[in-house]
């Protein structure tokens, strides 16, 4: 490191070299062991260039490449900290400005630069859920679906109320009374997440989501829902499945009387399956902590997808890790 370089990141108040002196700071920044994102950086410099290259090298480009265009100010694995402290933190881009010593556009720039890189680099659910698709043999299933059960259930996000009127109403969230997203995630009994399609607008229902973009498991696997998912059976008839017993009213013709009570048979039902359940809860608790998934989405929301993918990558990666 030169002099004029030392200098720089001296004059930082977040770098590498000062975080990971902390660890526990360096956890609460980032979301990640100092060893998690040491890992990862050389993942990602590893095919950093490649993807520089390919960027680079755009059809339209006026010049050769290294005869413009701006150098970055940080080095990699200062340009990959910050993405990781603005994806936990999810602190304003002025404000992460100040933080590494940046102007405005740069911060942007340089996290949606490294974003391909670290989505290359992370086992993102869509890559887990297309090894899911080719397993050929019952053991094979086991190791990814221990005790041959997947759990599915949906998680919503405030987004700013939306300037179109259109907009406003297919985003409403009933539920919340918010506008919304929603992000459907499907998990093994470990919580890796193997299945996440596209975001879906918040007015819709959890089973309209599933019926049109379930995961493709194999039919050994066993799925669980919640009672939202009350009626998966009217559109998947053949799909092997577990859902909680809920009480059903007499029906049209007898206003005022009680739905009749569950059976302690059922209730005991309920209780395990419910139990096992907790899986996927703990999974989507551990995707909110990055506050870039669960406070209200700022960002754009052509970005979302990428965004929360990169995050469900990062809770895949740990977990895969053992923490």
């Amino acid at each position: 490191m030169t002099l004029c370089t030392s200098l720089a990141v001296a004059s930082r108040m977040l770098s590498y070299a000062k975080l990971a002196r902390n660890p526990s700071m360096f956890r609460s920044f980032t979301g990640l062991e100092v060893s998690e994102l040491d890992s990862l950086y050389e993942r990602v410099e590893s095919r950093y260039s490649k993807f520089e290259e390919r960027r680079l090298s755009r059809p339209d480009r006026k010049k050769e490449v290294g005869e413009g265009g701006r150098p970055f100010k940080l080095e990699l694995r200062d340009r990959l900290l910050m993405l990781l402290v603005y994806y936990r933190l999810y602190i304003t881009l002025a404000l992460t400005q100040f933080l590494f010593d940046l102007d405005l556009s740069n911060v942007w720039r340089d996290i949606r630069y490294l974003e391909p890189v670290v989505r290359a680099c992370i086992p993102l659910p869509k890559k887990i859920h297309e090894q899911v698709r080719r397993l050929g043999t019952v053991e094979e299933v086991e190791r990814y679906f221990p005790g041959f059960k997947a759990f599915v259930d949906a998680t919503e996000q405030e987004i700013p109320r939306p300037k179109n009127a259109q907009k406003r109403k297919t985003h409403y969230s009933g539920k919340r009374k918010r506008h919304t997203v929603k992000t459907q995630l499907t998990v093994n009994s470990k919580g890796l997440i193997v299945h996440k399609p596209p975001h879906a607008r918040g007015r819709r229902h959890d089973l309209d989501i599933y019926r049109q973009r379930h995961p493709d498991l194999p039919k050994e696997v066993e799925q669980n829902f919640d009672r939202g998912y009350d009626g998966v059976r009217n559109y998947l008839p053949d799909l092997k499945y577990a859902i909680p017993f809920k009480r059903r009213g007499p029906g049209r013709g007898h206003r005022g009387e009680k739905a009749e009570g569950l059976t302690p048979e059922q209730k005991k039902y309920n209780k395990k399956l419910l139990k096992a359940r907790v899986v996927v809860e703990h999974t989507i608790s551990r995707l909110k902590k990055f506050n870039i998934f669960g406070q209200e989405f700022r960002n754009r929301l052509r970005f979302y997808d990428t965004m929360t993918d990169i995050v469900s990558g990062l809770i895949n990666a740990r977990i895969m890790g053992g923490r």
